[in-house]
């Protein structure tokens, strides 16, 4: 057991000088289930280069818009509700707060590059819509979060902008073609402030 370890710690040490521990600690922790609640940020800062983009829910902590779709907002200090997911061992993006899980947009079995990214209560079915179909996701290495059964990645839009505040800043979430979707714009990380 101990020459595992040793082993172990040694391809550990020769990942994070490669600069790819946060992305293999994020992946082994989703795997392991972690139900810990974390912000969910875009890899690359673009033009947020001391926060980034993390996703969001629209409103404030005493007022939350679940009925409109989920956008990517200046990552924010701490954990508030309306930036606190649990990435569940199913696959489900899941906002504590409102008890709802990231939803992509869609019809019957499938949806399209473009389509939003909102919230429902997860495992939702009704006619039209069954909650295995556009609510889980699979973390892939290079961080793509890949809707499952499908070849559409979460992604954010190429331009941003103010909201309320002009030092806060705002970009659209939706599903991208993960064969076309920009990198910088689709990959991610759960971290944990």
């Amino acid at each position: 057991m101990r020459i595992h370890l040793k082993r172990f710690l040694k391809v550990l040490h020769t990942i994070a000088a490669c600069g790819l521990i946060g992305g293999l600690l994020t992946i082994v922790s989703a795997k392991a289930g972690a139900a810990a609640e974390q912000h969910l940020r875009l890899i690359d800062r673009l033009d947020r280069p001391r926060d980034g983009y993390c996703i969001d829910i629209p409103g404030t902590p005493g007022n939350l818009r679940t009925d409109i779709p989920l956008f990517a907002h200046n990552c924010k200090v701490g954990l508030p509700p309306d930036a606190a997911v649990v990435f569940t061992p199913e696959g489900y993006i899941r906002f504590p707060a409102p008890n709802k899980c990231v939803t992509i947009a869609g019809v019957n079995r499938g949806a399209l590059p473009g389509a939003a990214a909102m919230l429902a209560d997860c495992g939702a079915s009704s006619i039209f819509f069954s909650a295995a179909n556009f609510q889980r996701f699979e973390l892939k290495v290079d961080g793509r979060l890949v809707l499952k059964n499908s070849n559409l990645c979460l992604a954010v839009g190429a331009v941003s902008a103010a909201t309320y505040s002009s030092a806060d800043r705002w970009r659209t979430l939706f599903v991208d073609d993960c064969d076309r979707a920009d990198p910088k714009l689709s990959r991610w990380e759960f971290i944990t402030p």
